[in-house]
């Protein structure tokens, strides 16, 4: 059982990290085998709106976005991780999904059975992150809506989730319950 977390901070020590790093430690010691990729370390370029994207074999842009799509349409669970910038996803996370739009053209979905959302704000922009990422996964993903985990919640400084407990166990149990659901089977 494959779980790829897919991280739109750009900070690697950062507060998103660093809950993802919880989600993926509690998936492991159930047994789940883990990958995190943080879009900010490798080159995910804007999607360029081809009208005739549809007709393309591959996308036309050679970035990294192509191996990482694979990727993330291969897995058996998905989470998608973000700050919160200007009330709403980090620009990491945005060039993913409308890079997703390949997929959608050439009418592939991701095979996950299980998608988990961790999102950290400073002080707002948590509800439309989440309206955001929701409207994503309905459109990328054929996901039954008990098997979507979420964990968000609010970190001021870099290194602030570490303190908030509750925080920390909710990425736990996101971790934990997205292994479970996929033990569970289809």
């Amino acid at each position: 059982m494959k779980l790829l977390a897919i991280i739109g901070s750009p900070r690697l020590k950062g507060n998103t990290n660093y809950l993802v790093d919880q989600a993926l430690e509690e998936a492991a010691k159930l047994g789940a085998q883990t990958e995190k990729l943080i879009l900010s370390q490798y080159e995910v370029n804007p999607c360029l709106g081809h009208e005739d994207c549809a007709s393309f074999n591959s996308c036309q842009q050679k970035d990294d976005a192509g191996w990482i799509l694979d990727r993330f349409s291969k897995a058996d669970g998905v989470i998608l991780a973000t700050p919160v910038y200007y009330y709403n996803l980090s620009a990491q996370m945005k060039a993913f999904i409308d890079r997703n739009y390949f997929l959608y053209k050439h009418g592939r979905k991701s095979q996950a059975r299980a998608v988990g959302i961790i999102i950290v704000a400073e002080v707002e922009g948590i509800e439309d992150t989440l309206h955001t990422l929701k409207q994503f996964i309905d459109e990328s993903f054929n996901v039954r809506e008990d098997r979507l985990f979420i964990a968000c919640g609010y970190a001021n400084k870099p290194g602030d989730a570490k303190n908030n407990l509750p925080l920390v166990e909710e990425a736990r149990k996101l971790g934990r319950q997205m292994v479970e659901s996929l033990k569970k089977g289809s």
